[in-house]
């Protein structure tokens, strides 16, 4: 999939976890030949941060104070993103799971929102990326060229955050209890939280993979992407 160099789309992904969104974004970003910035990543590095540093999720003052001063890098690379804190790789280390429940909270502060946006938008300026995270279409680009919602049954979303921990060597015992029960508290934050809730932009198409393969529904974004080429 090409498309004419003078034109370079700024498309969204948005949707909850375990959608499939990361794995969409990172591929359509490759065909495309666009950088793919994944907000959850960098919320994730500030989690990590907080972590290191022994903040409280709940200290807003104090998580803004460090994402002002944390150098968040997304380098992209065959497998996906390299993430960098302050120049050290951390791309494997944000994908564990104390990482993962910390960035959905720390995320909740609005100040803190505030300043990954504008970080986020810098980094999307001139077009030609691919973001994907869960207020991309509605608050860090509304004015995206194509805004996507991807859902999915919670019960399969929870299945597909199983399957990554065993691919990732974690024990299925140990990781089974308590996953539905983490993802059900995440959607229950990333809906309701005052500042940017999870929501579909009223202008997103809505993509349900619930019964889709991967490849079934980076078909059918591609289908979405070349209309709107098209249109364009």
């Amino acid at each position: 999939m090409t498309e004419s160099p003078s034109r370079k789309l700024i498309i969204a992904i948005d949707g909850p976890a375990g959608a499939g969104k990361s794995t969409i974004a990172s591929r359509l970003a490759r065909k495309l030949g666009y950088i793919n910035l994944e907000s959850g990543a960098m919320y994730r590095a500030l989690a990590l941060k907080a972590i290191e540093w022994d903040l409280s999720f709940d200290d807003e003052a104090a998580l803004l104070k460090a994402a002002e001063n944390a150098r968040i890098q997304l380098e992209p690379s065959m497998g996906g993103n390299r993430v960098l804190l302050d120049g050290r790789d951390v791309s494997s280390r944000i994908r564990e799971r104390d990482v993962t429940e910390a960035a959905s909270r720390v995320s909740v502060h609005p100040q803190v929102r505030a300043l990954m946006v504008a970080r986020q938008r810098e980094m999307g300026t001139g077009g030609g990326v691919v973001m994907e995270g869960r207020d991309i279409g509605t608050k860090v680009f509304p004015d995206a060229d194509l805004k996507i919602f991807l859902d999915a049954d919670p019960v399969i979303r929870e299945q597909r955050r199983l399957d990554q921990q065993k691919i990732r060597g974690g024990s299925v015992p140990d990781i089974a209890a308590d996953m539905a029960a983490e993802l059900r508290a995440r959607d229950q934050r990333d809906r309701t939280r005052a500042s940017s809730p999870l929501v579909a932009a009223s202008d997103a198409v809505i993509l349900d993979s619930t019964r889709l393969s991967e490849d079934d529904v980076l078909g059918r974004v591609e289908e979405l992407v070349r209309e709107k080429m098209e249109r364009s």
